[in-house]
């Protein structure tokens, strides 16, 4: 189809009106579970899989739109009026893509306070925030996410003590990234008094002199790792710290930090994770791109859970059709703007067919059928 994915567009291109869309979209379905299976069928079983969660910024207006607020837009930079969904998936490291599992759209505060009041993810003295929600997402889907994974791997937002509390207890490993001022300890190895306290700290990790961290090579050109096992004072634990030192501008050095709180992986593999978390970004753009994201129509809370799930299932789906109907394969970048236009083309080809009363025969037989489906797609070009 052309255009917004909604229901008065929807119905254009079906046999099926505008009302019926709206009504079949108050009903619930099994996305976790039709995800899962869908992940299970299509990712071979020695492929490594991460488990991975974001956020993304849905533009909405409306007086009555269910949770409406003020949520950070990452395309200007600062927290605009709109909706924003919490979503959890994995990454098939092996071939660089990522899928959905759940998407749940964060409520009004006073319904996050009502969800996580009681659970056993917070602590009592805690005041309750979104960072809450989030967890509570992560608790909701854990059974799911566990059959995958052990590790979870977030941006910086979620370097929090309360949700990597909740994530081990959860009884997955956290990967993530700290700040740039983030306040570390080495951790003292040297002879112990023979009396008193013992000693555990052995200074503050200074991140302009890498001469304590362990040198692990150079990744990339001009980007060197160094590692430590080193304790995180307001994470509260000891963690595997990873320091990146980027040198493509001479002048002007500059560093990231990257952590697991499973102390023993290893740090390639820790920065080669944190790398693959940025798939779940291209879930984002190809969703409100090609599959509607951002064009629900709805209000209410039934609708907009179906409509952000089904865009997010529908991107899933195109990826599991470009391995079994397009050829695709780990080095072939993938396209849905190819897939939508050669089945476009081919929904209205069977359409011309219907309308005219052809005979649909015809047009299965022609040899130049292949031509007329990839008319003007991405990738494709006619034979010279």
């Amino acid at each position: 189809m052309r255009g917004k994915v909604n229901f008065r567009n929807l119905s254009r291109y079906s046999d099926y009106c505008e009302k019926t869309y709206a009504r079949h979209y108050r009903r619930t379905f099994a996305f976790v579970e039709f995800n899962r299976r869908l992940v299970n069928e299509i990712v071979p079983t020695d492929h490594e899989l991460l488990g991975v969660m974001d956020c993304s910024f849905i533009s909405k207006s409306g007086k009555a739109t269910y949770g409406l607020g003020n949520f950070y837009n990452s395309s200007q930079d600062k927290a605009t009026k709109g909706l924003e969904i919490s979503v959890l998936g994995v990454v098939d490291v092996s071939d660089n893509t990522a899928y959905t599992l759940s998407a749940r759209q964060t409520p009004p505060q006073a319904e996050i306070d009502e969800l996580v009041a009681d659970q056993p993810i917070r602590a009592a003295d805690d005041e309750i925030s979104r960072v809450d929600f989030y967890a509570w997402h992560l608790h909701q889907d854990i059974e799911t996410l566990l059959q995958f994974v052990t590790y979870l791997v977030v941006d910086g937002y979620y370097s929090k003590l309360k949700f990597v509390s909740a994530v081990l207890e959860l009884g997955l490993q956290q990967i993530g990234k700290l700040r740039h001022d983030a306040n570390l300890r080495y951790l003292y190895h040297g002879p112990q008094k023979k009396f008193g306290a013992r000693r555990k700290y052995d200074g503050k990790v200074r991140f302009d002199d890498v001469r304590r961290l362990t040198y692990v090579d150079q990744v990339e050109p001009d980007i060197h790792l160094y590692t430590a096992v080193v304790y995180n004072v307001n994470l509260k634990r000891t963690i595997r710290l990873v320091y990146l030192l980027n040198l493509k501008n001479k002048n002007k050095p500059g560093y990231a930090l990257l952590f697991s709180t499973d102390t023993e992986l290893d740090p390639e593999r820790l920065y080669r994770y944190y790398k693959a978390r940025f798939q779940i970004e291209f879930l984002f753009r190809d969703a409100k791109q090609f599959t509607g994201l951002t064009d629900c129509q709805a209000r209410n809370q039934a609708s907009l859970d179906f409509h952000f799930n089904a865009a997010l299932t529908a991107l899933n789906l195109a990826k599991v059709d470009a391995y079994l109907s397009f050829g695709y394969d780990r080095d072939t970048p993938f396209s849905l703007a190819t897939q939508k236009m050669v089945y476009f083309n081919q929904h209205f080809l069977e359409k011309v067919f219907v309308i005219l009363a052809l005979d649909p025969s015809l047009i299965n037989c022609q040899p130049a059928l292949a031509d007329l489906r990839t008319y003007g797609a991405i990738g494709w070009r006619p034979d010279c």
